[in-house]
């Protein structure tokens, strides 16, 4: 019975260690060959776990991590009286490695219109060039400007058709429509629009920027209130994250303008 458990643990012990090394079939020098180490697909349990601590810690870093965290952002907007805010932080980096401190990630869609892309860098910069597109075919023929609306609706079309192999990115659109009122929409990375009155968030601090939201919202914020509240929130949720910071910028559209301003946070 002793040596059936021993021989029965011999094979298993044998089983995980060929789950983790795999022997390429072509040498890279005559005589020699290389394993590569392959990461478990199913989860850990006593009977299926890797053979080191190292491997461990990397299996589990590697299952938590999101593509839409890869580079980092922070994405706010709210709704004021008659005006309405938008703004985002200004980092660009490669998990925690800070690449550009000036990455853009809000984008001017027309004069009462924004949009704010929080997810992977390639991905925001070509929904950027294919909504400028699309809003410049549909003026072209419509001979009209694009309402926060109608223009979401465009923004949730584009992100579905790709749905098999979506944009990783989270979009927020900030406006004001016809009436002037303002307007708020947000979106997952596959177009589930939702709408709301108050503020909406996205990044890879959200949970930060809500709990900050829910403290300085207030209802019929003028301009300068929704600015110093988009301020505070902003740079109060991306001291506290990792993936996030380097400074920010707040736009606040009204029916007279646009007025844009550059925040200095921690540069850390």
């Amino acid at each position: 019975l002793c040596v059936g458990v021993s021989s029965c643990h011999r094979h298993r012990h044998r089983h995980i260690h060929h789950n983790f090394l795999r022997v390429s079939k072509k040498p890279q020098h005559k005589g020699n060959y290389h394993s590569t180490l392959l990461l478990p697909t199913a989860p850990l349990s006593p009977h299926n776990s890797p053979p080191t601590q190292t491997h461990r810690k990397q299996y589990y870093h590697n299952r938590k991590m999101s593509i839409l965290e890869y580079n980092g952002a922070a994405v706010i907007a709210m709704a004021g009286k008659d005006c309405v805010g938008i703004a985002s932080d200004n980092r660009l980096g490669i998990q925690y490695q800070t690449v550009a401190m000036d990455f853009k990630k809000v984008f001017k869609m027309n004069d009462t219109l924004f949009v704010g892309l929080a997810g992977l860098a390639t991905d925001v910069q070509t929904l950027d060039q294919l909504l400028r597109f699309r809003m410049n075919l549909y003026e072209l023929r419509e001979e009209r400007t694009m309402t926060p609306q109608v223009f979401t609706n465009l923004l949730s079309n584009i992100l579905y058709e790709k749905r098999f192999g979506p944009y990783f990115a989270e979009p927020v659109v900030a406006g004001l429509d016809e009436k002037g009122s303002p307007y708020l929409a947000t979106m997952d990375l596959i177009g589930a629009i939702e709408t709301t009155k108050d503020f909406v968030v996205s990044g890879t601090c959200d949970g930060n920027l809500y709990g900050m939201c829910e403290t300085l919202y207030k209802p019929d914020l003028g301009k300068e209130e929704l600015f110093e509240t988009l301020a505070q929130a902003l740079l109060a949720s991306v001291d506290r994250d990792a993936l996030s910071g380097w400074g920010g910028v707040v736009h606040i559209i009204t029916k007279e303008g646009v007025m844009s301003r550059e925040l200095k946070g921690r540069q850390d």
